[in-house]
């Protein structure tokens, strides 16, 4: 296929034999020096590498006084990849900002900023992430302040993790003609605080707004929210996405915070990618309006068996590819997309076959996970925007309980986790050591 890269970006993308280096009238200390050369990380890209994690600086002075160089050598390398800086709080002026700090930071190392916009109304539904704006104007008048700290500079913006897949008081059947589902069953989040009637409306509003006013600026390419392989059916994920104004996006982005295999990765966004404009009412597809019909990971296919996969990309060749309808784009003419790769070197972790009842929260903190592909815009696939490191590797998801009483220990690591965001010195020292590709 052909290679594709996020267009747009002045020289962002250079030749990977190029490497880095700094201007002879540039930094006069060493310590600008190794500022300068932050974002020299990733296949031959400048991404923006955020100042590490103050626990992550702990831990590397920890390590080196026990004489464990080789660890400690491990998360300085970890620390210096690029990564996404999250935007969580604030009024719209003190995000704002933020923003232009980390703009100008960005600039200071001739590199683009991955920002995480996180602060969307009943955020992660009051689990382990609970936050965000309390109305839809505050987040409104908040994402405003986002953009104008963008400005005229370049930011690749991963806008709302979990706003697609999460949504409150949702009912995915509404309004659909298939008589398999019934049209009365709603998702399980449904806050008490929010409105049953306005909650799902409401969300798809507000991401369609921050879409049309982060991409006022031509230097925003902004992603949504396209889930993993081992949550929502590629259909379901295109239905959303079009509703959540995806086609004046730059695409969606897949895994944030997640741990599944990249090969299933790449084909869940390539199916979701043709479910768009498959479905896509202003496509002319005979599809149009039914991303329902699209296959997925979960029909024809089997989800737990890639061999069975192909199934479903068949479906794809012989309704979208081959359609006599309307003329299929080809790939570069598709939404694009990302996936994060921060923390699935080595896929997804099987929970104990004879775990106690209850959630096991694979996705929480699990053990003996690794790193990732590094960081790059250059990803040899027509589709794949990027490859980014959109969750931070070595901070924790949350203090897992599992199928623990809440407040308890993670039965599986036998100790209390950090709360989310905070340093987990172990986890990232197993991230470090299993990083696949190695560090």
């Amino acid at each position: 296929m052909m290679m594709k890269s996020v267009v747009g970006f002045a020289g962002l993308v250079l030749a990977a034999a190029a490497g880095c280096s700094v201007a002879a009238d540039g930094p006069e200390t060493l310590g600008q020096a190794d500022e300068a050369l932050r974002g020299c990380h990733g296949s031959g890209a400048r991404l923006y590498v955020p100042a590490p994690n103050d626990g992550a600086k702990d831990q590397i002075k920890a390590l080196k006084k026990r004489h464990h160089k080789k660890d400690a050598a491990l998360i300085e390398e970890m620390i210096e990849t690029p990564s996404a800086v999250w935007l969580t709080q604030g009024t719209p002026k003190e995000v704002k900002k933020q923003t232009k700090k980390i703009m100008k930071d960005a600039k200071g190392q001739h590199a683009t900023p991955v920002l995480v916009a996180y602060n969307i109304p009943f955020r992660d539904c009051a689990q382990f992430s609970a936050g965000g704006a309390t109305t839809k104007q505050e987040y409104f008048d908040w994402i405003d302040g986002v953009a104008e700290g963008i400005g005229d500079g370049e930011a690749i913006v991963i806008l709302e993790p979990d706003a697609i897949g999460i949504i409150p008081w949702y009912n995915p059947f509404a309004d659909r003609d298939n008589w398999l589902e019934d049209p009365n069953v709603l998702e399980w989040c449904q806050p008490a605080e929010a409105d049953p009637a306005t909650a799902a409306t409401d969300r798809f509003e507000m991401l369609s707004y921050a879409v049309d006013v982060l991409k006022t600026h031509p230097g925003a390419k902004v992603y949504l929210d396209g889930t993993h392989n081992g949550w929502l059916g590629s259909g379901d994920v295109a239905d959303r996405l079009l509703q959540a104004n995806v086609g004046a996006s730059d695409g969606f982005f897949l895994n944030p915070s997640n741990y599944q295999d990249q090969a299933k990765l790449e084909k869940y966004g390539t199916w979701i990618a043709k479910c768009i404009w498959f479905a896509d009412a202003t496509s002319g597809s005979w599809g149009a309006g039914h991303a329902e019909w699209c296959a997925s990971q979960y029909n024809p296919a089997s989800p737990g068996d890639i061999s069975t996969w192909g199934a479903s990309d068949q479906w794809y060749v012989d309704n979208v590819e081959s359609q006599t309808w309307v003329p299929y784009p080809g790939d570069e003419g598709l939404k694009g997309f990302v996936i994060d790769t921060s923390r699935n070197g080595v896929g997804p972790w099987t929970p104990p076959a004879d775990h106690p009842e209850g959630d096991a929260q694979d996705w929480c903190n699990p053990p003996d996970r690794g790193l990732g592909l590094r960081p790059t815009l250059e990803t040899g696939n027509a589709l794949i925007d990027a490859y980014l490191w959109i969750k931070i590797p070595g901070e924790s998801d949350g203090q897992c309980n599992r199928w623990a009483p809440a407040g308890s220990p993670d039965p599986v690591r036998g100790m209390m986790d950090p709360a989310a965001g905070d340093w987990f010195p172990e986890m990232a020292l197993e991230l470090a050591k299993n990083a696949k590709p190695a560090l």
